[in-house]
């Protein structure tokens, strides 16, 4: 009986442990595009739909858009490089999000990919048939 106690237990507490993992490793969506858009149109779909989620979306180089996200104590910075075949979010710095060799606290990716969401729904309704 107490053998198996003791396996339960360590079972129960191994499952516990893994459910608290909160780094994961660094997302970067690479979506290809099967609409037609044109660069302005995926500049304004990038730039949209970042704002909507919160975050601050700046033109960099043609073809480049930065973005930076402040969540509470938290802070990404992410830049968007783009054109009419696809786009791509990179990773560039964050605080307080535990990156280190990688690996980034999931409420990054999480961002991320209702980011990329939210581009590929407008660029969408925005394609030319």
């Amino acid at each position: 009986m107490k053998s198996t106690s003791k396996l339960l237990i360590g079972l129960v507490c191994v499952m516990a442990l893994s459910g608290c993992a909160r780094t994961e490793p660094v997302l970067t969506p690479h979506t290809t595009l099967t609409t037609h858009n044109s660069e302005n149109q995926i500049r304004t779909a990038i730039i949209d739909a970042g704002q909507k989620r919160g975050w601050i979306m700046t033109d960099g180089a043609p073809g480049v858009i930065n973005g930076h996200l402040n969540n509470r104590e938290h802070k990404a910075d992410i830049r968007i490089t783009y054109n009419t075949t696809g786009y791509t979010i990179n990773y560039v710095v964050s605080t307080n999000l535990l990156a280190e060799k990688g690996e980034i606290h999931r409420s990054y990716n999480h961002w991320v990919n209702n980011l990329d969401n939210d581009i590929q729904i407008r660029l969408a309704s925005s394609a030319t048939k």
